[in-house]
């Protein structure tokens, strides 16, 4: 196992280092001066050159490179309105548009990514899966037709569209809701649970959909395994059967699905938050991406670079300790 997390670790790391070069180097191939950003509406070429400077977008794009990687590892001191400004590791730069801090911006605005993406996998994961085991058990019956219907109903939608239905009927007609939105656990917790339960709802219910179908699926071809007829033929409860023998087993491929699904959701739920006006890292990054902000544009997309990397490696250990059948070597 330990020599399997190691390996692990280093192709994740080498994925990091493609992910934030690729990243770094398409930035500068579209036409158009991050300088410029900084520069203001009255721009000089003077000024212009001394911005281009101090940012070091004057040096060669490797060196810029290795400069920033440095930065993150390491730390540096960056030139920002003239100041020399230390930046500790992980120095993710300053912000062309805000001039502010890039790593505190990310820290200030993933709690709110966070919140929204655990509380909703909880709701879609639980839900799904139970949906899906319980059809599984009632095969063919009114039961399973009913929620099969509701999955494919919860597939065929969009957050978009039944995000904005919702938020119109629960928040500003019948009023049962607040307005969605923010407020952080630690100031009000009350109204950071009622500010977030629509969304949750909302993205759970699209999202459900696709844990009820493969669960029910893998429950299926589980319970036709010959271990489960082993364990009927000795006697075994029903529920021992489905929990524990036939739920492990088609368990896995859930947990594969919700460990991406979740280091999606925790990179940034872009559609989410803007149905909803959260503001979280999703629309921190669809911003960065209009404004031309190099900084901002490479720490989200390297920070969910890493949660996806660190996903996929927590999922392939998970496996082992889910599933007897399957062994790390």
């Amino acid at each position: 196992m330990l020599r399997f997390v190691i390996r692990r670790l280093i192709t994740s790391v080498l994925i990091l280092a493609v992910v934030s070069a690729v990243t770094f180097f398409l930035f500068f191939a579209v036409p158009g001066d991050p300088g410029r950003l900084s520069c203001g509406k009255v721009c000089d070429p003077a000024k212009l050159s001394e911005i281009h400077h101090n940012l070091g977008l004057d040096r060669p794009l490797l060196v810029q490179y290795g400069d920033y990687m440095k930065g993150i590892v390491v730390g540096k001191t960056v030139i920002e309105a003239g100041d020399k400004l230390p930046c500790p590791a992980p120095c993710f730069g300053y912000s062309f548009v805000n001039h502010q801090p890039v790593w505190q911006t990310f820290l200030d605005r993933f709690p709110a990514t966070a919140s929204l993406a655990v509380g909703a996998a909880i709701l879609f994961l639980v839900g799904g899966v139970a949906l899906g085991v319980i059809s599984a058990i009632f095969r063919g019956r009114a039961f399973d037709k009913l929620a099969i219907g509701l999955s494919l109903t919860g597939a065929s939608l969009q957050i978009y569209f039944i995000g904005i239905i919702a938020r119109a009927l629960f928040v500003d007609k019948l009023r049962w809701l607040p307005q969605p939105g923010y407020t952080p656990l630690t100031k009000d917790p009350v109204a950071w649970f009622s500010g977030l339960l629509l969304p949750w709802l909302v993205l759970a219910f699209v999202s459900a959909a696709l844990y009820a179908r493969l669960s029910r699926a893998s429950m299926i071809e589980a319970l036709q395994e010959d271990f489960v007829r082993t364990g009927r033929a000795r006697g075994l409860s029903a529920r021992s059967i489905y929990m524990k023998h036939a739920g492990r087993a088609a368990i896995s491929p859930v947990i594969t699905v919700f460990g991406l699904d979740l280091a999606g959701l925790l990179g940034g739920a872009i559609i989410t938050e803007s149905v909803f006006s959260i503001q979280g890292v999703g629309r921190l990054a669809i911003n960065s991406v209009f404004a031309s902000d190099l900084p901002m544009i490479m720490a989200t997309v390297l920070l969910a670079a890493v949660v996806i990397v660190a996903a996929n490696l927590i999922v392939d250990i998970a496996y082992a300790l889910i599933d007897p059948r399957v062994r790390i070597s």
